[in-house]
């Protein structure tokens, strides 16, 4: 009697299943081909991006080659087709391209590209201070020691990674403006930061130098330590 028992519930229990997958049954087989099919999509869209990524990289590669041969049009328009492109390269091109005005003597041209780089926020910011740098190391020689601060003064931060070189730019462009007292502020924040790279403070000790000379001041007194140590 308990076998039949057994057989009845089996029965039910199938029956249950049944009409259980006969409702869900094709939403599980819908729901799995989703997933299969999201999978797929997704792994052929990160190869795509690889694809794209490494072929933009090659043609970056090949406009910097132009570049460094002077061969600023033939890499302007290898840098145009990367405007499109995915990743960074679209900047870096962007970038390049202003560099490449400059080197060919057109630096009004490429002063404007740089502050237009730098004012645009759909940039990296890193991207836009690199832009900010190189405006200000053009504007040196064009504009008046207030137009220099205005692009970089923000970057000379004690936490900024810029402060060195956004420092160093606006000591000389106060030297060049004739704003002694400016100049001497900088060079100073740049002798008692202990990160200021060997080559800036070379070259600031030079500029502080001629500054010294032309106004008849004295060293300070850990410079002149440093050079009666040096001799």
């Amino acid at each position: 009697m308990s076998d039949i028992f057994r057989e009845v519930d089996e029965d039910i229990r199938q029956e249950k299943y049944r009409r259980l997958w006969d409702r869900f049954g094709p939403w599980v087989i819908a729901v799995a081909v989703l997933i299969v099919v999201g999978t797929g999509g997704y792994r052929g869209w990160l190869y795509w991006q690889e694809q794209q990524s490494q072929a933009a990289g090659d043609t970056f590669f090949d406009a910097v080659q132009l570049s460094e041969q002077e061969q600023y049009q033939e890499a302007a328009a290898l840098y145009g087709e990367l405007e499109s492109s995915i990743g960074g390269y679209p900047a870096l091109a962007k970038l390049r391209q202003a560099t490449d005005l400059a080197n060919a003597g057109q630096i009004e041209e490429a002063l404007a590209e740089f502050d237009s780089l730098s004012r645009d926020t759909s940039l990296d910011v890193a991207v836009r201070d690199v832009a900010a740098l190189r405006a200000a190391y053009l504007a040196v020689d064009l504009d008046a020691y207030d137009a220099v601060a205005d692009r970089v003064e923000r970057l000379s931060a004690d936490n900024s990674p810029f402060r060195a070189a956004s420092r160093e730019i606006l000591a000389l462009s106060a030297w060049k403006n004739g704003n002694i007292e400016a100049a001497r502020e900088w060079l100073s924040a740049l002798e008692e930061d202990a990160e200021t790279p060997v080559d800036v403070s070379r070259r600031v000790a030079v500029l502080a130098g001629l500054i010294r000379a032309s106004n008849g001041d004295a060293a300070p007194a850990g410079q002149a330590e440093r050079e009666g140590t040096d001799q």
